[in-house]
C-alpha cells in the first residue's frame, strides 16, 4: 500500500522561481525512506509539503488515503533542533503532545516511560533540558514525536549536529522504535552513510527534482557490521557519484 503519495507536485516561494518541480514519489506503509541532497535542493520544502506545513501549487499529496491540506494528527515531527520546553522535565516534554489534546493518563505515563527506557533516558525523567547533552535532548525529541504512536514520521536532519557515535546510537534507537510501532518514515539528511544505514529506499534531490532512487538491500535489524560491508560501501559510493554529478 502506498501510504504517502506525492503526485506531480510543484511549489514556488512567493516572488521566486520554482522550488519543487513536478515531483512524484510514494512510500509504502511501514517503510523508512531517506531523501538526500545538497543544501538548497528542495528536500526540506518537499518534507514540509508532505507534512501539510506548506500547500502545493499544483499536484496533490495523500497520506493514508486522505489528501494532505494541513498537518495530520497521524504524523509526528522531529526537526534539526530538539525545541524542548526548558521549564518542563523530560517526562513532561515527552507527554506534551498528549497534554495539548487531553488530560494525561497513567497509561500515557507508562507509554512515555517505555519510550524513555528504549532511548536510554529512564533515569533522567525529572531532569530539565539544560541538564541534558545534545544527544539526550534529541532522544527526548524522538520520544515526544512517538508518544502518540503516529503512523507517519517526518524527520528533518535531526542528528546533524551530533558526534558520529551518538548519531549512530540514535539511528539504532529510531529504527527500533519505528519497527515496534510500524511507523512509516520520511527522513531528510545530507549524510550518505546515514541514509544507507537507515533506509529501505533512498532518493536524491537536485534543483527541486528527484533525480535518483534505489532500494537498499541490507539485512534487518541493522548492525554495526553492516556499516563496513562491501555492499554498504558500494552503495554509498554510487549515491556519492550521483550527488557529485548534480547540476551546478
Amino acid at each position: 500500500m502506498v501510504f504517502l503519495l506525492v503526485n506531480d507536485v510543484t511549489y514556488s516561494y512567493q516572488g521566486k522561481g520554482s522550488v519543487i518541480n513536478r515531483v512524484s514519489w510514494g512510500i509504502e506503509e511501514g517503510e523508512f525512506h531517506c531523501l538526500l541532497g545538497k543544501s538548497g535542493c528542495g528536500k526540506t520544502t518537499l518534507l514540509k509539503l508532505a507534512a501539510g506545513l506548506l500547500q502545493v501549487d499544483t499536484g496533490s499529496i495523500f497520506l493514508n488515503g486522505k489528501e494532505v491540506v494541513k498537518p495530520s494528527p497521524e504524523a509526528g515531527f522531529v526537526f534539526q533542533s530538539p525545541t524542548l520546553l526548558e521549564w518542563k522535565t523530560v517526562m513532561d516534554n515527552v507527554l506534551l503532545p498528549v497534554s495539548l489534546r487531553r488530560k494525561v493518563t497513567t497509561k500515557d505515563r507508562e507509554n512515555a516511560m517505555k519510550l524513555l527506557e528504549t532511548v536510554g533516558l529512564a533515569e533522567y525523567i525529572q531532569r530539565y533540558p539544560a541538564q541534558l547533552s545534545g544527544g539526550q535532548q534529541s532522544r527526548v525529541a524522538i520520544a515526544r514525536a512517538l508518544i502518540q504512536q503516529p503512523s507517519m514520521m517526518f524527520l528533518d536532519e535531526p542528528f546533524a549536529a551530533l558526534d558520529a557515535i551518538t548519531r549512530e546510537e540514535l539511528q539504532d534507537d529510531l529504527l527500533k522504535i519505528c519497527k515496534q510501532q510500524n511507523t512509516t518514515v520520511l527522513f531528510i539528511t545530507h549524510d550518505i552513510s546515514e541514509a544507507v544505514y537507515l533506509s529501505d529506499r533512498i532518493a536524491v534531490m537536485d534543483q527541486g527534482s528527484i533525480i535518483y532512487q534505489t532500494a537498499v538491500q541490507l539485512s534487518k535489524p541493522r548492525t554495526v557490521e553492516v556499516r563496513y560491508s562491501p555492499y554498504f560501501n558500494d552503495l554509498c559510493l554510487d549515491v556519492r557519484q550521483v550527488m557529485g554529478a548534480e547540476r551546478s
